[in-house]
């Protein structure tokens, strides 16, 4: 079954904790690609989630009521000056790998940045991670450089390399437009669901 073409992208809401937190958990207790060491319960799942507020897109992909994955964005940096900059993070359930699910929602992640007015997008992958990579560059991400020994799991000083996409191309220099909040037009513009 194609995921990706069936999936119905929506809003995340606080009832997507329990399913966030059965896709992140694994992530967090055997894998390096994510840097917490102790998985969030479905607690503190609703707790992020309510703590979203109205400028930062928390999208699901779900198909038949299954959430088989979820993207969010979040500040690049607290200085006033990077408010046009995102951090962007993509996590699917194990069993939807590879089907084009996170490639999906990271599209449409982006045309909802877009409409925002944000410039440019970073996202951190742990190293080695061949997978991460190649989605990445598959959405348009380029390699921006290599933090050495940035984080510390599994006994072992891990590299995370850092990579950005231009959200808005072929902008002329000056003043950017300010950040809008995220609101019923954008999504629309976006061809995302507010809620389903």
């Amino acid at each position: 079954m194609d995921d990706a073409r069936a999936m119905l992208i929506r809003l995340a809401r606080p009832d997507d904790a329990r399913a966030f937190a059965a896709i992140y958990g694994p992530i967090v207790t055997g894998t390096t690609i994510s840097f917490e060491e102790v998985p969030p319960t479905e607690t503190e799942f609703r707790a992020r989630i309510a703590a979203i507020g109205a400028t930062w897109p928390w999208l699901v992909g779900e198909v038949d009521g299954e959430v088989l994955g979820y993207v969010y964005a979040s500040r690049h940096r607290e200085r006033a000056a990077y408010r046009w900059s995102v951090d962007v993070t993509a996590y699917v359930h194990e069993d939807a790998r590879g089907r084009g699910v996170a490639g999906t929602l990271y599209r449409a992640l982006f045309r909802i940045l877009e409409r925002q007015g944000f410039h440019r997008a970073f996202a951190g992958i742990t190293m080695p991670n061949d997978a991460s990579v190649a989605l990445h560059r598959s959405v348009g991400f380029a390699l921006v450089g290599v933090y050495p020994e940035v984080g510390f799991k599994f006994g072992t000083w891990r590299d995370t390399s850092w990579w950005q996409r231009p959200l808005r191309e072929g902008i002329p220099s000056g003043d950017p437009i300010p950040v809008t909040q995220l609101d019923a037009h954008v999504l629309r513009e976006a061809g995302v669901a507010e809620d389903a």
